[in-house]
């Protein structure tokens, strides 16, 4: 029987998109991707589209610079063990941590990521969201992550886009929310198959590391809906870095852009997981409003690990 120290972990989710938390406050933890891969395996691990470690920005290479903003850094990978920059949903979830903790309190906080510091506002209750979005079973309230600013390429090749699912293709729009996407308005989400494997993107050189897919209809004035195939992962319950992409890409289509008008934008979109009330500021600014949920927590044995364990 192993003697090693046994791993610890929580599980929780934002709008069904879910995660591995492993606390590792000090940074003295290594997962390589292997790890990874294994603990968020649906059959043999505990599963999750993700893995969330939580983090001292102090003690951790790649957030150090950003210390001095944010005490706590989200050192965030997908579920294949591959690094990501940005998780939306994972920084509501990582912040729900905190304040289950006790290391963080119902306010404002910011959270170190490698797409930059995020700002983020922890609800005390439903009546104190920045937007109303739907109680969630189990959560607290609703988060509010402040994105950052929506990047949108010039005319050129990387601003024209193609996604491809077997016989069907569309436009795209790229966006980027601090990591890539290819946002597609569609006529039925059912186009967008099975999403088991990545939709092709044309032209490659726009994607060099490769691109999360959003698939969109309209469900109402500024309310849409959307599937997404997450790079990594697969497709997902819910994107949240995807759903800003998409607000964006819905309120450029159309003829919404708050820097020109000086009015902000709201848009609802609905994922299979939930609803995120996405807005854009006339400075730029994205922010999303979800649930956040934690839903268990245990230990994982080292052993079972084994090697794959630093």
């Amino acid at each position: 029987m192993s003697t090693a120290p046994r791993l610890s972990f929580l599980k929780g989710h934002g709008t069904e998109n879910d995660f591995v938390i492993v606390p590792d406050l000090d940074g003295s933890l290594e997962l390589s991707a292997a790890a990874v891969a294994r603990i968020c395996d649906r059959r043999a691990g505990i599963g999750g589209d993700g893995l969330i470690r939580v983090v001292r920005a102090s003690a951790h290479p790649e957030a150090r610079a950003m210390a001095d903003q944010a005490e706590w850094f989200m050192d965030y990978r997908n579920s294949d063990g591959s690094i990501a920059e940005m998780c939306g949903n994972g920084v509501r979830v990582f912040a729900r941590y905190l304040q289950r903790a006790g290391l963080a309190e119902a306010g404002d906080l910011a959270v170190a990521t490698r797409a930059g510091v995020r700002r983020v506002h922890i609800a005390k209750d439903a009546g104190d969201a920045a937007q109303p979005v739907e109680a969630t079973a189990g959560s607290d309230g609703p988060i509010t992550v402040v994105m950052g600013e929506a990047t949108l390429p010039g005319p050129g090749p990387e601003a024209e886009i193609t996604v491809t699912v077997g016989e069907h293709s569309w436009p795209a729009r790229n966006v980027n929310m601090g990591n890539p996407h290819a946002v597609a308005f569609v006529d039925d989400l059912a186009q967008a198959g099975d999403l088991l494997a990545a939709p092709a993107v044309r032209p490659a050189s726009a994607y060099p590391h490769g691109t999360n897919v959003e698939f969109v209809v309209d469900r109402g004035p500024r309310h849409v809906a959307m599937r997404v195939h997450e790079r990594g992962s697969g497709e997902t319950r819910s994107c949240g870095t995807g759903a800003c992409a998409v607000m964006v890409a819905a309120a450029r289509r159309d003829g919404a852009d708050p820097a020109v008008t000086g009015h902000p934008v709201t848009y609802t979109v609905d994922v299979p997981g939930g609803r995120l009330v996405i807005s854009e500021r006339p400075d730029g600014t994205v922010e999303m409003t979800g649930p956040a949920v934690i839903v268990a927590e245990g230990e994982l044995d080292p052993a079972w690990l084994g090697t794959d364990l630093g």
